[in-house]
């Protein structure tokens, strides 16, 4: 018999005793305050997630790679769910013409750093998640050192340089990376673990030349997509942390929104791959800023 978290007392709660829909009974001990209790309920009645998988959550670390159209959905909802701590990293500052997609900042926000901007938005919605911003530019003198203690990579970020950058450096310290892209009226998502599944480099080997690719600037992006592709980023991160479900590993969805279609590409592991491959030539981290604006 399920019992509803309204029915029951909080102050009861915290050494928990809950029935679960399989109707199985688990007893733990959490250190859920009563407004944890309230905030995580619709949490906390999943079987699939109940109060050691809401305690999973609070107790991970998530950094995204970017504020802005991927990063802002992907970045809130993780906050909701009560992630423990994120990292959001990024150096560019509030635009008027980010305001159509960016839903971590606000008119008033305009000309602040947009890191800056998405802690406050984060942790007003949250006060319990730990919000720890980067304004500085990634690159590959600083990446292995604020990445390092975070147990999953988001990367939202707009430009080919930090994608490779960022793979890389997911492969070299054996994190599991959530990619995402967007363009136009498409978009793409998979999720990268090292030594368990293909890398980005294994779909795409090496940046595009530059100006091959238009930016979303130069293309422009229906606005609620990346609120799409960065609420699936989202739900494949605490599919990860719960360890349920089936993540996207070796698989890329490709999606499009003038049709509504959605479908899985399998991307096996390339033994050749240059990074995560079995003889790999790149073991360094590599700086595309020059090359990729020639």
């Amino acid at each position: 018999m399920v019992k509803m978290l309204s029915k029951i007392k909080y102050d009861q709660i915290n050494w928990l005793s809950l029935h679960n829909y399989s109707g199985k009974e688990t007893i733990y001990m959490f250190n859920f305050t009563n407004e944890q209790i309230n905030r995580y309920s619709r949490h906390i009645l999943l079987p699939e997630v109940g109060g050691t998988g809401q305690q999973k959550i609070n107790d991970a670390s998530v950094f995204l790679v970017g504020a802005g159209g991927l990063g802002s959905p992907c970045g809130y909802y993780l906050a909701a769910a009560g992630v423990g701590h994120i990292g959001i990293a990024d150096h560019d500052v509030v635009d008027l013409s980010n305001l159509q997609r960016q839903i971590l900042h606000s008119t008033a926000d305009i000309g602040r750093h947009k890191a800056i901007s998405a802690k406050e938005t984060m942790q007003a919605l949250n006060p319990d998640v730990k919000v720890t911003p980067y304004t500085e530019g990634l690159n590959s003198d600083n990446i292995l050192n604020i990445i390092k203690d975070y147990d999953i990579i988001v990367d939202g970020c707009d430009n080919f340089p930090t994608r490779y950058l960022v793979n890389d450096a997911c492969v070299f310290l054996n994190k599991p990376l959530v990619s995402a892209a967007v363009f136009r009226f498409d978009g793409q998502l998979s999720v990268f673990i090292a030594h368990k599944g293909p890398c980005y480099r294994c779909l795409y080997e090496t940046p595009p030349p530059p100006g091959l690719v238009p930016t979303c600037q130069e293309a422009g992006v229906l606005g609620v997509l990346p609120g799409l592709l960065g609420i699936l980023q989202a739900t494949e991160v605490l599919k990860y942390i719960l360890n349920e479900g089936d993540l996207l590993v070796g698989e890329l969805l490709v999606i499009n929104v003038l049709d509504m279609s959605f479908r899985k590409v399998k991307v096996p592991r390339n033994k050749a791959c240059p990074v995560c491959g079995d003889n790999p030539t790149i073991t360094e981290l590599i700086d595309y800023e020059q090359a990729c604006k020639g």
